[in-house]
């Protein structure tokens, strides 16, 4: 199994900054998308530091070990990263009063073969395309939810809520943090959209898959998906990272074969 991995990130039409960030590491399949907050840019601050320092650290693990580790360890390995990462936010956070109560989300992937390890704080969300039906894999870490799992409001009500992007979970905010993660078996065709709140504030659910079920190239698809999202009113920061499975080349040469190789 092999995976194509694109990107792509907008200010949208109300924002004079981008205080989104999104990167990937190919080699090690590794994924990463934060949406920051903050005043005076600090949410920019914020989100660059946990995917600057997540690509770096998790990546460098997974260089190393990863290609032999277990779920388990991989898990692990997310934790502590993520952990010393909300350090780091929290701590220039502490020390500049410019940056006073920055944070981020995250979405953070790591596929290996068939498997997907899935983490995320916040309501940025992961989305997975199969057989033409999409379906969210992450729970948002929001008041709205935390309504709509009590009983309070339902779904459609949260549509038109005042309470939306009141985050429950942030990275950077408190000296601790809890990164939710969950295993995911991957299947060949299996299309993964990691985006910020921009993208799924904007357009629907359907609107998401009937984009990404039409576009003839993962990059095609990230571009439409971000016009919807302006055509829609464009009024936050618009990022997604979009990964497919396809199927490894097994072809191998004349001489290759020959050989044994």
């Amino acid at each position: 199994m092999i995976y194509e991995i694109c990107t792509q990130t907008d200010p949208g039409l109300t924002r004079d900054n981008n205080e989104d960030s999104v990167t990937f590491d190919a080699p090690t399949r590794l994924c990463i998308l934060a949406d920051g907050m903050g005043g005076y840019n600090a949410g920019e601050i914020a989100s660059g530091m946990a995917t600057a320092f997540i690509r770096s650290e998790l990546g460098r693990w997974l260089a190393q070990a990863g290609k032999h580790a277990n779920g388990k360890e991989v898990r692990r390995a997310m934790e502590i990263c993520v952990e010393n990462a909300n350090h780091s936010i929290f701590n220039a956070a502490n020390s500049n009063p410019q940056y006073s109560g920055m944070g981020t989300t995250l979405v953070v992937g790591v596929f290996q073969n068939t498997r997907l390890m899935l983490g995320h704080i916040g309501d940025s969300r992961c989305y997975r395309l199969r057989g033409g039906q999409l379906e969210q894999i992450t729970k948002d870490h929001s008041l709205l939810q935390e309504q709509i799992d009590a009983g309070l409001i339902t779904p459609e009500q949260a549509l038109t809520s005042v309470n939306k992007n009141l985050v429950t979970r942030a990275l950077g905010v408190e000296d601790a943090v809890l990164l939710e993660v969950n295993e995911h078996r991957v299947e060949l065709g299996d299309i993964y959209l990691m985006c910020s709140d921009g993208l799924s504030d904007m357009i629907s659910d359907e609107a998401i898959a009937a984009i990404l079920s039409g576009s003839k190239s993962l990059e095609q698809g990230a571009r439409q998906l971000v016009a919807a999202a302006n055509d829609s009113g464009g009024r936050d920061n618009i990022s997604v990272l979009l990964a497919q499975a396809k199927e490894a080349s097994v072809k191998r040469g004349l001489l290759s074969r020959m050989l044994g190789k």
